[in-house]
């Protein structure tokens, strides 16, 4: 998949993360746009190597509040469990 950018001036809400995302990774119609369905898409379905770099995350983390530390959570526990699997190719994140 490769590397993914995230410009968190344009991530005020909940919504706007999941809508973003889901078009660069290409998630399509019947993405859930919620947490549940965002570990769903990215423990299983998006192709490894990919890496999410989150430019601006802290002006996201003052819009999204809670929500950005349970997307972060998420983000943690996938790289946690590629880790675990030891896959060639894993998922990873930064933030800027």
């Amino acid at each position: 998949m490769g590397t993914i950018f995230l410009d968190g001036t344009k991530i005020k809400t909940e919504q706007d993360f999941h809508h973003i995302l889901s078009g660069l990774l290409n998630f399509g119609p019947y993405y859930g746009n919620n947490l549940d369905a965002l570990w769903d898409r990215l423990s299983v379905d998006v192709k490894r190597p990919v890496k999410i770099i989150w430019l601006n995350s802290e002006v996201s983390r003052q819009f999204l509040g809670e929500a950005y530390d349970k997307i972060i959570g998420i983000f943690e526990r996938i790289k946690q469990q590629d880790l675990s699997f030891k896959w060639d190719d894993n998922f990873d994140y930064s933030l800027k």
